[in-house]
């Protein structure tokens, strides 16, 4: 039956190039990032007006993630069970769309190189993409486990590790090369939200329905820390900052939380950042590059901006209609952020 099952689901995985050619003049692929993008500055900036708009996607997005490194295409997965790249430079046009789930997609994570990424989704499928043919490499866990979110290990030697947290709180660790459950890490007493790595990537942190944050060595399955108080509510999403000193938690009492990072792993009771309204939706934190600033989408699809100094609101702007659910700084222009909502529309800031 598993192999029936295996074969149909190959079966509907397909994807459509919407460029003008998937080499150019020079026999470059469309995924190589252009050669004169470089970093200006390190200092960034809030932006101030929506510069572009991608629409396409006939649903709400739940994530968007840039190509690691160059941010020359957008990557976008939506309720719409399709996951789309977007070019960010020049024509601002879908460059190609990835159909294989068939229920709404939940997570996308970008390999180091952008070549691969994955895609988790309620239909209970973990894909691995081959970003520029759109071809699924494997499918990880088909039809078993619910996904909430999926990361690559992100050391560039363990990209074949790929953590998954599940809605039957447990965190299964795959690996790509031969499609198996290779660890489970089961501790939390709810559905885990997501997973993220701190410590120079020896570590990483999950945070779960159960209102709990927990601690892991990569690779060992006992917990090492365990963070839990009464006044902690659910945290759906967490960022840890660019220098890895600190994680942010987004808080359902419409606060963001920080945690120092290290061997302690407390939480700053003194500083939290307020102003959003976030109860009841997973949006998604981020830093600025530099550092110096944190965003959030938030219920009434307003992206906030954060001095992370002061924990004051630094700017406030009215995004999408609906949710705002994710925000993201584009890695090298130092002004520039895209958001998206649960209004379809993937909008660009500068």
């Amino acid at each position: 039956v598993a192999k029936a099952s295996q074969q149909g689901a190959s079966k509907e995985d397909r994807s459509v190039f919407h460029g003008k050619s998937e080499r150019d003049y020079a026999g470059r692929s469309w995924l190589e990032p252009p050669k004169h993008l470089k970093k200006r500055n390190n200092q960034c900036y809030v932006p101030k007006r929506l510069v572009h708009t991608w629409s396409g996607h006939s649903k709400g997005v739940n994530a968007i993630r840039f190509f690691p490194g160059s941010g020359h295409l957008l990557l976008s997965a939506s309720l719409d069970t399709k996951i789309k790249i977007w070019d960010v430079n020049d024509s601002g046009k879908c460059m190609r769309t990835y159909m294989g789930h068939h229920k709404a997609v939940r997570d996308i994570c970008f390999s180091n190189d952008g070549r691969k990424f994955l895609s988790t989704g309620y239909d209970k499928n973990v894909k691995l993409w081959d970003t520029e043919t759109g071809q699924v490499i494997r499918t990880l866990s088909s039809g078993k486990m619910l996904g909430y979110c999926v990361k690559f290990h992100p050391d560039d030697n363990k990209q074949n590790m790929v953590l998954c947290g599940s809605a039957d709180k447990k965190i299964y660790q795959f690996d790509t090369e031969t499609g198996d459950i290779v660890q489970e890490y089961n501790e939390h007493l709810g559905a885990v939200n997501s997973i993220t790595f701190v410590d120079e990537n020896r570590r990483f942190v999950t945070s779960s329905d159960d209102k709990t944050l927990r601690v892991w060595d990569f690779g060992i399955p006992v917990q090492i820390k365990y963070i839990a108080d009464p006044s902690m509510h659910s945290m759906p999403a967490v960022a840890v900052n660019p220098s890895g000193t600190h994680l942010v938690g987004q808080s359902l009492d419409n606060t963001v939380c920080i945690f120092a990072v290290g061997n302690k792993f407390r939480m700053n009771r003194k500083r939290v950042f307020r102003g959003h309204n976030t109860a009841g939706y997973a949006c998604q934190l981020n830093f600025s590059p530099d550092g110096r600033f944190l965003i959030s989408g938030d219920g009434e699809g307003r992206c906030f901006f954060w001095d992370w100094k002061t924990s004051r609101t630094f700017r406030k702007m009215k995004c999408h209609d609906g949710v705002c659910m994710g925000a993201e700084w584009h890695p090298l222009e130092t002004s520039k952020v895209a958001t998206c909502g649960w209004d379809g529309l993937i909008k660009y800031w500068d």
